[in-house]
């Protein structure tokens, strides 16, 4: 009996656990939705996003917590197609792909053992095309699709809205996801000079960027020095804010009309927009990836050679192998007994 009610209790904590995290990953992907919005742009009959943070919430969601928790971001989709225009029946449709974008992106990660601490160049290269490029094409065409059988979008325009529906969903993977799976190991550097140099990164991020998507020069290739930096003196904790950073920036630059991106039709701000954050993204998450990989590399090979010292050390000739045997008549001289007075 006693064991009975020790098992119900933990299938109690285990399904109350599963339903905290579907209201969780909702309650983020709505919230994430709403301010995903304030960036979206007019693409033809359609309003996009060029940076859809809630598709790197899912992904990284279920990196956490695995597939149960995939009905939260159906349910988050659902209250964001809500909160928009109000749910129709043809909704569903969007529902369905948003949902199982991610969940393929999970599966092939998992099935190329991707790891969430991203410290080889194979897990960038999963995220980048299996987390990101290749599974979002089912959100962007089955979106596409629903909007063109339902008459909302003209058969003429799918090309142009389903790319730029792409390109969102795949940038918040892109984007978001390498930072929420590294905020938790975040940590502000010890050393002093180190910390005052992460802050000075920081802010020189924000300043270039600034600069160089409200100039009217040509300068966005500016801000690549300071991602180099980023990832090679901080790795993915240093690059993922940074990346961030330029992408809302460069976003809202682009939604003004400012700087680069003015006097230029739609498609070539888009073009130019999502031409900037790939190459940002791919930039950060690759580099920051490489230099971790090698730094790790590097540490085990400092390991095997001090192990290799220390064993070579105890075989040197003439040091004791055997403990208190080896001593015990090399101090006397000759024949064991000369040491001894009668």
């Amino acid at each position: 009996m006693l064991s009975d009610a020790v098992v119900r209790t933990e299938e109690w904590r285990r399904l109350t656990g599963t339903l905290l995290g579907i209201l969780a990953v909702a309650g983020a992907y709505y919230a994430t939705g709403r301010v995903g919005l304030l960036l979206r742009v007019p693409v033809e009959d359609a309003q996009v996003t060029p940076l859809w943070l809630p598709t790197g919430i899912a992904v990284a969601a279920l990196l956490w917590m695995g597939l149960r928790v995939w009905p939260g971001i159906a349910l988050g989709t659902y209250l964001s197609i809500a909160g928009i225009s109000g749910f129709q029946p043809s909704g569903i449709g969007i529902v369905v792909g948003n949902t199982l974008a991610p969940v393929c992106a999970y599966l092939l990660l998992r099935r190329v053992g991707f790891r969430s601490e991203m410290d080889r160049l194979r897990d960038g290269l999963a995220l980048v095309f299996l987390g990101g490029l290749l599974p979002m094409l089912i959100s962007s065409s089955v979106g596409t699709g629903v909007l063109v059988a339902t008459g909302d979008l003209p058969p003429s325009e799918f090309w142009p809205v389903w790319s730029a529906w792409w390109a969102g969903d795949a940038m918040g993977v892109l984007v978001v996801t390498p930072l929420l799976l590294v905020l938790p190991r975040v940590r502000m550097p010890q050393d002093p000079y180190r910390a005052a140099e992460a802050a000075t990164l920081m802010v020189a991020v924000g300043v270039v960027t600034l600069a160089a998507t409200r100039s009217s020069l040509s300068v966005l290739f500016l801000v690549f020095p300071l991602l180099i930096w980023s990832a090679v003196r901080f790795q993915l904790p240093g690059s993922a804010p940074c990346v961030l950073i330029v992408s809302v920036l460069s976003i809202v630059a682009a939604t003004d009309r400012a700087g680069p991106f003015a006097d230029h039709t739609l498609f070539e701000i888009m073009v130019n927009l999502q031409a900037l954050n790939g190459s940002a993204a791919l930039t950060g998450l690759l580099l920051s990836a490489l230099v971790t990989e090698q730094d790790n590399i590097r540490l085990r090979i400092e390991q095997v050679c001090e192990d290799l010292a220390e064993v070579v050390d105890r075989l040197a000739p003439g040091k004791p192998a055997d403990g208190p045997r080896g001593g015990a008549g090399d101090g006397a001289g000759g024949r064991p007994g000369d040491g001894v007075e009668g």
